[in-house]
């Protein structure tokens, strides 16, 4: 690829396509690359975003790690033939973001809106909760006031601490606000 070095532009993010569930072992793989080769002033940085769920079930809280955008890894790079041929010959690397064979560096603006540039302070992970259950969903209570009864979620909460559930009480539903933690979805 003769063409890479006319292509140089200084130090940019590219995006490397991988294969699905390969993206910290590329990142480890890379870095590895960039040591042993001396690359460390062409190759400066290797970020996969990800965001911390909180997944909840009833009264237990499990903290999970996803990738933003799986089979994705963002590098920080001068574009020449060496790096070029550093990161495409890395074991699950299918390429570069580009038209055709062409790495094409991202806009400052997608930098910006992915958080690529921050520090660690300012990168401190949001954390996002997700239920196990959404409004419509059939729900059983399992603690508090009302805990063995059903219902359907009419709504929850914006910040997700508590649902709004139609609660079946004798030959009448009525709503009630109930906490997300003592609710758990009930599989049909």
């Amino acid at each position: 690829m003769s063409n890479i070095n006319e292509m140089n532009v200084g130090l940019r993010w590219y995006v490397a396509h991988t294969y699905s569930g390969y993206e910290n072992k590329i990142k480890s793989s890379l870095e590895r690359v960039i040591e042993n080769k001396g690359l460390s002033d062409l190759i400066v940085d290797i970020q996969i975003p990800v965001e911390i769920v909180i997944e909840k079930k009833g009264d237990v809280e499990k903290e999970v790690e996803r990738k933003l955008f799986p089979s994705y890894v963002y590098i920080k790079m001068v574009m020449n033939d060496e790096t070029w041929h550093a990161v495409r010959n890395i074991q699950g690397v299918t390429g570069f973001v580009g038209p055709g064979s062409r790495p094409t560096p991202i806009t400052e603006e997608e930098v910006e809106a992915l958080g690529l540039e921050r520090t660690e302070e300012e990168a401190q992970v949001e954390k996002r909760i997700e239920l196990s259950f959404e409004e419509g969903s059939e729900v059983k209570v399992v603690a508090g006031l009302f805990e063995g009864s059903t219902g359907v979620v009419q709504s929850i909460s914006a910040d997700q601490s508590t649902a709004v559930v139609l609660v079946n009480r004798g030959r009448r539903s009525m709503p009630v606000e109930i906490e997300v933690a003592q609710l758990v979805r009930v599989d049909a």
